[in-house]
């Protein structure tokens, strides 16, 4: 009897974690790929390039709590087999898209469907388990989210070995087929919990976040004070006021403003965000660095950054060791720590820094992510009863993705700025390159050359003490806000 539960509780596990693995996996392998599409043919600006990246991690940060919502309310396992067909049909126009605005269209259409599918794999998989394997599903589904990047970049830099950037997406089309199959095939149906959708309330969230987002990834570009920027932000102030507004006065809400009056669901949501802003904004540089500064190949740049896989799966398993010593809010802060530690150590990297310091420093960042995560996701998935877990894990999904939302939005900002301002006299002045492939096309002068890579490190050193600088900042907020382990029993009893 034992065995036959154990079997298809493996089963499920693994095939949520391969959705998990594709729809998290897609925004590190397009990192990867950035240096070829900026040098292809569709000729993207730097700008552009952002929003290939970005435009996926916006859509499916602002539809998670929604899509978790509706998981509930009309079934997880529908919901998560309509946002696998909804992802694998963005990813099909990626690969024919024959301009850069539809494959930025196609990546957004992905974004929505693997909004779908985040949120509801949790509640699938802590589905009617008691606290203690409770607790073990989360630190898997947590460490798969991190180490999916990873092996985003493996996976893609094989494919970008063999083929164009288009092959990235060619290649993912049966790969998310055979996901959504798999998990038709052993995924149960869960129950349903009646209640209304909330249309209204998820229009106001999503709009307002997708408001937000565009402000602030517009705002390096066109200026924090022009029109279209500061018009986003107000759009968005009043977007999101509306909501709490009307979810105050609703007899079901999409989801209840007053659970961030709980210490540990602002703790949770704070750190998480910090955590993959300092992430996801290494891994838009990483791919880039190893390819432009270093010369790897595309698989061989996605090689070398498996010290990261290693360092995620540690991280839980150090999480543990930390926390009978350090206590829950210590274990947390010194994993915020070190992630800031690693990104401070690839701040000094440039072409000739030796790879094993490079590596050093992102297995560190990795290692941090991977000590932290899984707490802090325990804490803001215990703040709700269980027939709000997907509401519950569509939060926390929604700190995550707006964490890596900003960290690909400042990181490629803020390299950019310093890219170009930096860029020697010959590539200077009025039309000058915004990537470095561009740049490079330009001259066959070696010295250029390296005075254009030297430039990118430039930004990539700026880039990245900003985020330590963030997430050191965070750490100090999620500190005083993350309750005790005692106190934190008490408000999760007195939510239930």
């Amino acid at each position: 009897m034992g065995r036959s539960v154990r079997r298809p509780r493996a089963a499920l596990t693994a095939a949520l974690c391969l959705c998990v693995t594709l729809v998290v996996g897609m925004v590190s392998a397009v990192n990867l790929a950035v240096p070829r599409l900026a040098a292809g043919s569709l000729h993207p600006s730097a700008e552009a390039v952002v929003w290939v990246v970005d435009g996926y991690v916006v859509v499916f940060a602002c539809l998670l709590v929604p899509a978790g919502a509706l998981a509930d309310r009309r079934g997880r396992k529908g919901t998560l087999l309509c946002g696998m067909a909804v992802f694998t049909a963005g990813a099909a126009v990626c690969a024919a898209a024959p301009h850069i605005g539809v494959l930025i269209a196609g990546r957004m259409l992905s974004g929505a469907g693997a909004a779908a599918v985040l949120p509801t794999t949790l509640a699938l998989l802590v589905d009617g388990l008691a606290d203690g394997p409770r607790r073990r599903a989360i630190a898997v589904w947590a460490s798969m989210t991190g180490l999916a990047a990873v092996l985003g970049n493996v996976g893609g830099g094989a494919a970008l070995h063999f083929g164009t950037w288009r092959t990235l997406f060619v290649c993912l089309v049966p790969l998310a087929l055979a996901a959504l199959l798999l998990a038709a095939a052993v995924t149960p149906v869960t129950a349903r919990h009646p209640r209304p959708l909330a249309p209204l309330g998820s229009a106001l969230l999503t709009a307002g976040f997708l408001a937000l987002l565009y402000g602030m990834v517009s705002g390096p570009q066109a200026g924090w004070g022009s029109p279209v920027v500061l018009g986003a932000l107000v759009v968005a102030g009043v977007l999101l006021a509306g909501w709490a507004r009307r979810e105050l006065r609703v007899a079901e809400p999409l989801l209840d403003p007053r659970l961030f009056a709980r210490p540990g669901v602002r703790a949770g949501a704070v750190g998480m965000a910090a955590l993959f802003t300092g992430m996801f904004g290494l891994f838009y540089l990483n791919g880039q660095y190893l390819q432009y500064a270093k010369g790897y190949g595309p698989l061989g740049a996605g090689v070398r950054l498996l010290p990261m896989a290693a360092a995620l799966l540690a991280g839980p398993r150090c999480g543990l060791w930390l926390e009978r010593g350090c206590g829950r809010r210590g274990t947390v802060v010194v994993g915020m720590v070190v992630l800031a530690g690693g990104l401070a150590t690839v701040s000094a990297a440039d072409a000739a820094t030796p790879y094993v310091l490079y590596a050093l420093g992102a297995g560190l960042t990795a290692l941090g992510c991977g000590i932290a995560t899984p707490l802090l996701s325990h804490v803001m998935m215990a703040a709700l009863p269980v027939a709000r877990a997907g509401t519950g894990s569509g939060l926390q999904s929604l700190a995550r993705e707006l964490g890596s939302a900003l960290g690909i939005a400042v990181t490629g900002t803020i390299t950019t700025a310093v890219f170009t301002a930096r860029l020697p006299a010959a590539l200077a002045g009025p039309g000058r390159p915004t990537t470095v492939a561009a740049a490079e096309a330009r001259t066959t002068d070696g010295r250029v050359r390296e005075a254009v890579v030297a430039a990118f490190t430039g930004g990539l050193h700026t880039a990245t003490l900003v985020l330590a600088a963030g997430v050191v900042g965070a750490a100090l907020v999620v500190a005083r806000w993350m309750p005790g382990e005692e106190r934190e029993s008490r408000g999760d009893a007195k939510g239930r």
